[in-house]
């Protein structure tokens, strides 16, 4: 009888687990979001727009889990490639003008699955 209610509990667990949504990490098209406010900042500096801070301040939010950061920290680089003329010394330092501690280098050579 006890093998047959562990059992059961065995089987309720596993099932709960396969019903769980599964975790799906940030994509690039909400990362773009968060930054388009800064792009105009970030190209010829003066004051960083409220706007940027909020979507900077809110990806940060967004971003709780290691997939989740990896794959803002991955857009980010892609974004950085793309955009021409954005200026790196803004990039790195503009989390900290926005109030957001970030613990790396934001930099396109960030190794993005090493350090975060």
């Amino acid at each position: 009888m006890a093998s047959s209610v562990v059992k059961l509990v065995c089987l309720v667990v596993v099932a709960m687990a396969m019903a769980a949504p599964v975790a799906k990490a940030l994509t690039c098209g909400q990362v773009s979001k968060s930054i388009g406010p800064c792009i105009n900042y970030l190209k010829s500096g003066g004051a960083v727009p409220a706007a940027c801070c909020n979507g900077i301040r809110s990806l940060n939010s967004a971003a709780k889990t290691t997939v989740d950061r990896r794959a803002a920290c991955k857009c980010l680089q892609s974004a950085s490639s793309s955009i021409k003329g954005i200026d790196q010394n803004l990039a790195a330092g503009l989390p900290r003008k926005c109030g957001v501690n970030v613990p790396y280098k934001i930099s396109p050579s960030t190794n993005c699955n090493r350090y975060i």
